[in-house]
């Protein structure tokens, strides 16, 4: 069974336009989001998906320089994008994760990658009931659910979303959860504002050692939004 993490990035942020290459510490969001997840031990492989838009050459090009793989494809149909690069890759399931999660601690995709091996689900989730802070969700999705999924929304909204469909069908796909056994919900560790993305910086600036050594919780309570 082969499973790629693909890294939603595009340069049309509504609140913060360009965040994903925006730099802390000499370093673009997105590209510290990368370096963590290349720590992750279960993917098979990591590629980038964004849009045709012009505006997201500049991903593109990043890409390029970082050696990581991109794919392209529609910018106001996020589903189909994220099907479109599964499929280049001959993914049987993709982990969807969003570039706004530079903290995102590669441990829990591993743990959801695992979880996904056992078999039984179309979808592992750690925000079926959000328990980890916002910046840390991973879901692990099958290609073959996906794919009928998108061939049979209708709502603009769950194009954008691209799982929404899958959760508000629970008779039809199977989804297992986990959580973190501490309800943190309400905790912001994504960045998508100029706030978040200075606190971002705050808690890079206190650190010795690479995030990902860190582990989620550390690095929430380093952003002073421990529990």
């Amino acid at each position: 069974m082969s499973i790629g993490v693909i890294v939603q990035a595009r340069m049309s942020s509504s609140r913060l336009p360009g965040k994903v290459l925006r730099e802390v510490r000499g370093r673009a969001l997105l590209g510290h989001l990368l370096d963590g997840l290349r720590q992750a031990k279960g993917p098979d492989t990591l590629l980038v998906a964004t849009s045709v838009d012009p505006s997201d050459d500049a991903v593109e090009q990043f890409c390029r320089a970082e050696g990581a793989r991109c794919w392209r494809g529609p910018l106001d149909d996020v589903a189909a994008r994220f099907l479109g690069a599964a499929e280049a890759a001959s993914l049987d399931a993709a982990v969807r994760i969003c570039a706004d999660s530079p903290l995102l601690d590669p441990a829990l995709v591993d743990q959801a990658v695992a979880l996904f091996r056992l078999g039984g689900a179309d979808l592992v989730s750690n925000v079926l009931r959000r328990t980890y802070p916002k910046g840390q969700s991973v879901e692990v999705v099958s290609v073959e659910a996906l794919r009928l999924a998108v061939r049979d929304m209708a709502e603009a909204e769950d194009r954008e979303h691209v799982t929404r469909y899958l959760y508000a069908r629970p008779e039809r796909f199977a989804i297992r959860g986990f959580e973190s056994g501490t309800d943190l919900g309400g905790v912001n560790m994504s960045v998508d504002t100029e706030a978040d993305l200075a606190r971002f910086a705050a808690v890079m600036a206190r650190l010795a050692r690479p995030h990902w050594e860190y582990g989620w919780r550390r690095l929430m309570e380093l952003a002073g939004e421990g529990a």
